[in-house]
């Protein structure tokens, strides 16, 4: 806890130091030449005094105020997604700026998220952070080029702001790999009906890993339905009714999947002696408490929060160009979390 009555001299007399090398130390100023055996003996006696900057005095003098806004598109109420927040504030404060966030909804107009953009910017946030519930093309407000802006989990329709998205065909490859690696020859997918981007490029890979393992991916049977447990055995049923049903199966996501369990069981079907199955987003909830477990792929939800912060906040204090960046969205990797759903097929 920060003590009022300590100030920055105090901190200098204490560490041997100047005021100047004090205020650049922990304004972390980067063109400061200051040796790092300087910068952590005031650090540690700085936090020993308990001195906290003057937020006030130094928003005046940097233009900033130290706060960041969070537009989320319904991630808030979305346990795996959620975790998009939690990277983004965790980033946040090990850089000392706090975190506002607005709640909207995915299907709110333009002119609504507008208004949501410019709650924020009232309140004179020094960047914007705009994260959607999944991976997709979003038309966007035009004030959130205001300030500083990166896109979470999704991708701008212009294309002109910094975005971070997963990996969605290395995830898918990934999936579909480790049925191969197990032996199985007779893969299906089970895939999602929305026209998003992870529909498209998932269902690519899966062709494209068949294709290159020797299999025929063009030929590989393919069920779509609504990606919730109800769409995921529907689909399920159909895929696994085939006379040359699969013995490993790839589902969109992992409440598919769970579809997919019961469709198994009811044709009495042993998960994973009979049939393999592995998902997609590692929704804990699910996937860890599935019988046998679920081995999925996991998506890089709290990597992108954190990831689109730091690199919110070197563009509020000068050091990063996000012009130069938002050319091509980053993609971060998803990787295969192995639990107990994929063996060996049936010989």
């Amino acid at each position: 806890m920060s003590n009022k009555n300590i100030g920055i001299k105090d901190v200098a007399v204490a560490a041997g130091v100047s005021v100047t090398t004090v205020s650049h130390v922990l304004n972390e100023v980067s063109y400061a030449r200051v040796r790092p055996e300087t910068r952590d003996k005031v650090r540690t006696i700085a936090e020993q005094l308990g001195y906290g900057p003057n937020r006030l005095a130094q928003a005046l003098r940097t233009q900033r105020t130290g706060m960041l806004g969070l537009v989320s598109e319904e991630i808030a109420t979305t346990p795996h997604a959620g975790r998009i927040i939690l990277g983004a504030d965790e980033a946040a404060k090990a850089r000392g700026y706090n975190l506002m966030i607005i709640n909207t909804s995915g299907s709110a107009s333009l002119e609504s998220r507008r208004a949501d953009v410019e709650a924020l910017l009232e309140r004179r946030v020094d960047g914007i952070l705009y994260a959607t519930m999944y991976h997709r093309d979003v038309e966007l407000p035009a004030n959130l080029g205001s300030v500083p802006s990166v896109l979470v989990d999704s991708v701008a329709a212009g294309g002109n702001i910094t975005a971070v998205i997963p990996d969605e065909e290395g995830g898918a490859r990934a999936a579909v790999g480790a049925l191969l690696e197990a032996g199985h020859t007779r893969v299906g997918f089970i895939n999602n009906t929305d026209d998003v981007p992870a529909t498209r490029q998932r269902l690519q890979a899966f062709r494209a890993t068949l294709t290159e393992a020797g299999l025929d991916g063009k030929a590989a049977p393919v069920e779509s339905e609504v990606s919730e447990v109800q769409g995921g055995y529907e689909a399920a049923r159909r895929i696994l009714g085939r006379e040359d049903r699969p013995t490993g199966l790839f589902c969109y996501n992992d409440r598919m999947a769970m579809g997919a369990y019961r469709a198994a069981a009811e044709l009495g079907l042993n998960i994973p002696s009979d049939l393999s199955i592995v998902g997609f987003d590692d929704q804990e909830l699910i996937a860890a408490n599935l019988h046998p477990g679920l081995t999925t792929v996991a998506l890089p939800h709290y990597e992108m929060g954190a990831w689109a912060t730091e690199h919110l906040i070197d563009a509020v204090e000068g050091k990063t160009d996000l012009t130069l960046m938002a050319l091509h969205p980053t993609i971060l990797g998803c990787p295969l979390v192995s639990r107990d759903s994929i063996a060996a097929p049936r010989q």
